[in-house]
């Protein structure tokens, strides 16, 4: 093993708190501040200033972010928990959740694999604090390991939160193609956000420039939450925009 990873392994990615993750937490911050005053952008293709626009007139509300990855760096919620939001993230990767209490102490932050129901199932591993790590195993077919995991749902999560009878705002969901399985285990009808994002990913497209209107309305996904009274209001690279049917 090079030294690097043995560094990594003993400190880094260590559950216990130490000067390394500390130091690496200030790294990350300054690095993300940095890009931030350049860019004028936290998350991928403008997805955050978006949430930001559709809620300009809300200034608390509450949001999940499923696959959270990361406090700052390419983050849908963000912008709106500087703004005075809270709400719950949810990453597989326990630095991940750790960069989160350590930054955004506001909100709800677990580590927890999302799926449609309470069960053990494969989850593919790429490496730590990867933001490919999956449940899919169309997504997971160049995992570097395959392990066990216990899989639990949102509506759980939700209902054994703080959040419990809060109004859900604003979901975003981006878990490298299990999307549709979370979004099962999440009571549509009960919670009724004002805005969901959902990363789309055609199992039988290569390359997500190869997406057309068709791959995404033929697809499952698509589907279920035109079953569920949502409408496609946006597609930004791989990401779809929904709001409920009825909302201009």
């Amino acid at each position: 093993m090079k030294l690097d990873e043995i560094f990594k392994n003993k400190f880094l990615y260590s559950k216990s708190f130490n000067i390394f993750k500390f130091l690496y937490f200030c790294y990350q911050l300054l690095k993300s501040k940095r890009i931030q005053n350049k860019r004028k952008l936290y998350s991928n293709w403008g997805l955050d200033m978006m949430a930001d626009d559709f809620f300009k007139n809300k200034s608390k509300g509450v949001y999940i972010d499923v696959g959270c990855h990361h406090p700052f760096l390419n983050n849908n919620t963000y912008r709106l928990y500087k703004k005075g939001w809270s709400g719950i993230n949810i990453d597989l990767d326990f630095n991940t959740v750790d960069m989160f209490n350590f930054f955004r102490g506001s909100d709800l932050n677990i580590e927890a694999a999302v799926s449609d129901k309470n069960e053990e199932r494969d989850f593919f591993f790429f490496h730590n604090r990867s933001a490919i790590n999956t449940l899919s195993e169309k997504s997971g077919i160049k995992a570097k390991e395959v392990k066990k995991i216990q899989t639990t749902t949102l509506n759980s999560l939700i209902e054994n939160s703080k959040f419990k009878d809060s109004k859900i705002n604003y979901v975003s969901i981006d878990v490298e193609g299990h999307e549709l399985s979370v979004l099962r285990g999440f009571n549509l009808k009960k919670y009724k956000p004002d805005l969901i994002i959902l990363e789309f990913i055609d199992p039988n497209i290569k390359e997500f420039y190869q997406q057309n209107v068709k791959s995404i309305m033929d697809s499952n996904l698509y589907q279920y939450m035109i079953d569920h009274d949502y409408k496609l209001v946006n597609w930004i690279h791989d990401d779809l925009v929904f709001i409920p049917k009825g909302n201009t």
